[in-house]
């Protein structure tokens, strides 16, 4: 049996004042103990969010790392072994506003992904199409691709000590959600691609829907046998909405 995890994404929003709100707001959230829960803040605010949810049912994640494991002449880049000694559990790996406005490749979520493990944090791999390439029918290739450049460097095995999580892309921010027919379809084929190598590992890897996940619509999603949680990004600024997620994914 998977378990359900919801991770919120805080993206370059906070200042110490805010977090600080939202780690109270957290704090006096009655959250499921059967649902792993993480949140991913800025850098700068790693530190004040670990001294916060010091004792609570939550993970605290970086939003990227370096290509590089470990320390070295990267200016402005924070290494995955940084991360690890910071107190982080999770990194995640290629998401799509990495690699749509920052030119990230899929070589270089590769080397970010092996790194991340190489520390001992669980990289969270991040997939997902455009609206262009869904309206061209093109959605499960181009999905199938960024998770076939990990399998095809690493090895299936990679994925014991992983989270997968499907984004499609015009749906970030954008309000519109994919259908829980869509995700799961998506969701469906990525277990599906995972298993042509190990049945084992693609029945175990839990795959997170993300894309404007809320509470209205997260019980309906995290209905659908292949979608194990969430990955939240606005919806996470909010305590209550947040709680009310992680709720969700425990019924």
């Amino acid at each position: 049996m998977r378990r359900p995890l919801v991770a919120g994404n805080w993206k370059m929003h906070g200042t110490r004042a805010s977090v600080a709100e939202l780690i109270n707001g957290l704090r006096q959230q009655v959250l499921p103990a059967d649902v792993e829960i993480a949140v991913f803040p800025s850098c700068l605010h790693i530190a004040q969010v670990l001294q916060g949810v010091a004792g609570q049912v939550v993970a605290v994640g970086g939003q990227n790392c370096a290509v590089d494991p470990g320390q070295g002449a990267l200016t402005g880049e924070v290494a995955a072994s940084q991360l690890q000694d910071a107190g982080c559990a999770l990194v995640l790996v290629g998401h799509s506003e990495r690699r749509l406005l920052l030119g990230e490749t899929d070589a270089e979520v590769v080397c970010k992904f092996a790194a991340a493990q190489s520390c001992g944090l669980t990289p969270l791999l991040c997939v997902g199409e455009t609206l262009e390439q869904r309206e061209a029918g093109k959605t499960l290739e181009v999905v199938g691709a960024q998770l076939a450049s990990v399998v095809s460097a690493l090895g299936i095995e990679v994925f014991t000590r992983a989270v997968v999580a499907y984004e499609p892309v015009w749906a970030i921010g954008s309000g519109l959600t994919a259908s829980p027919e869509q995700a799961q379809q998506v969701h469906a084929a990525i277990r599906a691609q995972l298993a042509g190598h190990s049945v084992e590992v693609a029945c175990a890897v839990r795959i997170l829907y993300g894309g404007s996940v809320k509470a209205a619509n997260a019980a309906e999603l995290f209905g659908m046998p292949d979608i194990d949680g969430g990955l939240v990004g606005g919806a996470s600024l909010n305590a209550d909405e947040f709680g009310a997620i992680c709720r969700a994914a425990g019924n």
